[in-house]
């Protein structure tokens, strides 16, 4: 990336991950107007979620998470990457940095959860949150997934929009939940990133991993002006943003 074709600039290469529930069809509003613009976009589903749902089982961890976005990028001979994580997606994004730094060009903390080196999202949470998800895998699943929670918790109200999510989210798996972040660095490896807090409405659970990131150094920190699934609720914003990051090095 980064020659010229044509007397222009390349486009920059995106790869978006997505959180809890969703799938790579939740990107498809941004992912279509960055490609209008000349970027190359990849849109990978997690295991177990979204057209891969009925790969679903106790197995899953975020590990395997992480392979399945480095596995597109290694696939796909991807590099100088703007690498997106939104939500639970930014445990994945935090390993994949990990991996393979030298592919990345900018990490993007799209809302996302954090959680240290060595530790599971679970024992990131209150005790009694933990205990009452792992009750509620128990109960509709047999412990297997977390079912799907109402489209307003992603901060998308708007009908026809509500509806859309309502259609495709899917169960979650438990083990990504249960199971260790396993980082050698530090959450984002050095890498030039930033955490964008989506700010309205603000997402409550979050409020601790945004306050961390603000007590850290060489993060960068912006604010949007939308709910928790930007990517849905505020296409054209979450563009303009993600693109002014990827031509930006904090």
């Amino acid at each position: 990336m980064g020659g010229q074709r044509d007397g222009r600039e390349d486009g920059l290469t995106f790869v978006l991950v997505h959180g809890a529930w969703h799938g790579g069809w939740c990107w498809r509003r941004v992912a279509d107007r960055l490609a209008a613009e000349g970027h190359r976009v990849f849109t990978p589903t997690c295991t177990g979620l979204g057209e891969r749902a009925h790969l679903l089982s106790r197995a899953i961890t975020l590990d395997t998470f992480v392979q399945d976005v480095a596995g597109v990028i290694a696939a796909e001979e991807l590099d100088d990457i703007v690498l997106v994580g939104h939500s639970f997606g930014g445990l994945a994004v935090s390993g994949v940095a990990d991996a393979m730094p030298e592919r990345i060009r900018h990490l993007v903390y799209l809302d996302s959860l954090l959680v240290e080196p060595g530790r599971s999202p679970l024992s990131a949470l209150a005790p009694e949150v933990a205990e009452a998800r792992r009750r509620a895998a128990a109960e509709r699943s047999g412990g297997v997934s977390l079912p799907v929670p109402p489209p307003e918790v992603f901060g998308v109200t708007e009908a026809a929009d509500a509806a859309w999510l309502a259609r495709r989210l899917t169960p979650h798996p438990l083990g990504t939940y249960e199971s260790p972040l396993h980082l050698r660095g530090p959450v984002g490896n050095g890498l030039p990133r930033t955490y964008v807090d989506c700010t309205r409405p603000a997402y409550a659970a979050l409020n601790g991993v945004k306050a961390w990131v603000r007590r850290q150094s060489g993060w960068g920190f912006v604010a949007l002006e939308a709910g928790h699934d930007a990517m849905v609720s505020a296409p054209d914003a979450l563009t303009r943003l993600l693109v002014e990051l990827g031509t930006s090095r904090p």
